[in-house]
């Protein structure tokens, strides 16, 4: 069969607003505005690196709508899917950029937004996933309540049905939901994901496992669940400026491990939604360890660039994989 899409997304996207220069919101005078959402953001990576993407979703048929919208399809993501509603609103949320000794933070305004009331049979999932490869969605949707915990089932389910792979990221977040009920959402989830992706911490915090190994960790995800493989994502927090950035995957009882990059973080939102967007570049061409080196090499880059989008490129991370130098490139 041919494949009309490589990787059907999932999500909520919000409107980013942040002041400038270290400012605190307090402060502000004025607010930088971007799109982000952990779901678009794979989307969007995944167009940059070459595969043909589409982001479903529902967003309020207004300007800040059409702003989300058309902003995922400068970046060559099929927006066709969407679903428009009239009376709801946009999410939004502000980021407060930190400098040590003070973290960034994050304020969500996204109450009784237009994603927050999708419902099952919201979507044709039939005709979404006709010659589509996979479906990925993220904890982060299912978190949003009830009626989207169960649309979010309805979507794997449908997705399975249709032949797609389902890959899925853990992504919790606790001002949504509690560490229980987020267990018992993901647990139902797992039934119908073939790829897991995720943080030692969240997979801690969700599953209730924990290893001094993270490689232990992923095998016991791997058994719990059945699942053809799991990637980690490692973080080590030097300063908020300055990170080591790292990840592995576990494929039947082969693990690939990338190198690890020190990187100085411009801005780190979106960076693990990068890692995602190469890891699932590389397993839908069949190379889960070249989905993991160029995964990881995407997101180092991904802390370079303001905003929630990867705005690097496929030579970009070949070079960076290659060990390509700091020169300035003439």
């Amino acid at each position: 069969m041919e494949h009309t899409l490589d990787v059907v997304t999932l999500g909520e996207a919000m409107i980013r607003l942040s002041p400038p220069s270290f400012q605190r919101l307090e402060q502000a005078t004025s607010l930088d505005m971007r799109v982000g959402g952990a779901e678009l953001n794979v989307a969007v990576g995944g167009a940059r690196l070459g595969l043909k993407t589409a982001w479903v979703s529902k967003l309020p048929d207004n300007p800040l709508g059409r702003f989300v919208a058309n902003k995922a399809r400068e970046h060559g993501v099929d927006v066709s899917h969407i679903v428009w509603t009239k009376g709801e609103r946009m999410g939004l949320y502000f980021v407060e950029f930190g400098a040590q000794p003070r973290p960034s933070s994050v304020l969500y305004d996204r109450a009784d937004s237009a994603i927050g009331r999708m419902k099952p049979g919201d979507f044709d999932w039939p005709a979404i996933f006709s010659g589509a490869r996979l479906l990925h969605i993220s904890g982060i949707t299912p978190a949003l309540g009830q009626s989207c915990a169960e649309a979010s089932l309805e979507a794997a389910e449908a997705g399975h049905a249709a032949g797609c792979l389902v890959s899925v990221d853990v992504n919790y977040r606790a001002k949504l939901w509690t560490e229980a009920e987020a267990n018992s959402v993901m647990t139902q989830l797992m039934a119908h994901t073939d790829i897991l992706i995720t943080t030692e911490e969240d997979t801690r915090r969700v599953f209730g496992i924990e290893a001094p190994d993270y490689r232990d960790v992923a095998r016991e995800l791997q058994a719990k669940f059945g699942l053809k493989a799991v990637a980690v994502t490692l973080r080590e927090t030097i300063s908020v400026w300055r990170n080591r950035w790292s990840a592995f995957a576990l494929a039947g009882d082969q693990l690939y491990e990338a190198p690890s990059y020190e990187v100085e973080v411009v801005d780190r939102l979106g960076a693990g939604d990068s890692f995602t967007a190469g890891f699932l570049w590389g397993y839908v061409q069949g190379d889960v360890g070249k989905g993991v080196a160029y995964g990881t090499a995407f997101s180092a880059l991904k802390h370079s660039t303001p905003g929630d989008f990867n705005w690097g490129s496929l030579e970009e991370v070949e070079a960076l994989v290659k060990g390509q130098g700091l020169r300035i490139q003439r």
